[in-house]
């Protein structure tokens, strides 16, 4: 039971409320690059951007909650405008549960994705548990979840349109977009 295709869990993903993303091998592909001066660099792919812009809109909370520390990651996220970003988080599942505490939610409303061992405890606690097609063997096996996409390639997108198409909202939102509705994205000046 490892990365084979999965249904799409349609009930539980009625429910999420909240939607936490690892970082390194969910929003980018795990690389990690440096250059001669210790300069790290990311690459981020602009349609998992549009996916979590769209979730937001819908009302549903995103955030990050990554073991690393970095400036690029504090950037993306200001770019996104997100509801919360957890950096140094070794023990992700205690930061969620303060998360949620936060908002209000139970485990059963909200949506973790993760690639690597540090991320099985969330994933193991939430309502809903996704990993990209390249996670680790340990996660594919345990999430409800898995998408066709790899980790830095689209696979926040996939799972954003599958989640906003369980919630109704997909179609109201690419109608929106249609009609000349703001771009959801926020303005970032060059």
């Amino acid at each position: 039971m490892s990365g084979e295709a999965r249904p799409w869990p349609e009930e539980r993903a009625q429910s999420i409320r909240m939607v936490a993303l690892d970082v390194d091998g969910v929003l980018t592909d795990g690389v990690i690059q440096l250059d001669n001066n210790g300069v790290e660099s990311k690459r981020f792919y602009v349609r998992d951007g549009m996916g979590i812009r769209l979730m937001l809109q819908a009302g549903i909370r995103v955030g990050l909650l990554t073991a690393r520390q970095s400036a690029l990651v504090s950037h993306r996220a200001a770019e996104l405008s997100l509801s919360f970003v957890h950096q140094g988080a070794r023990r992700k599942w205690p930061t969620l549960q303060q998360e949620l505490q936060q908002a209000g939610l139970q485990p059963e409303q909200c949506l973790f994705m993760g690639d690597d061992l540090v991320d099985l405890a969330a994933l193991h606690q939430v309502g809903l548990a996704v990993a990209p097609a390249d996670a680790d063997l340990e996660v594919l096996r345990r999430v409800h979840w898995v998408t066709q996409a790899k980790g830095g390639y689209g696979a926040v997108r996939e799972m954003a349109e599958r989640l906003l198409r369980s919630q109704g909202q997909w179609d109201k939102l690419v109608q929106g977009l249609l009609q000349g509705e703001p771009d959801p994205r926020p303005q970032i000046p060059e």
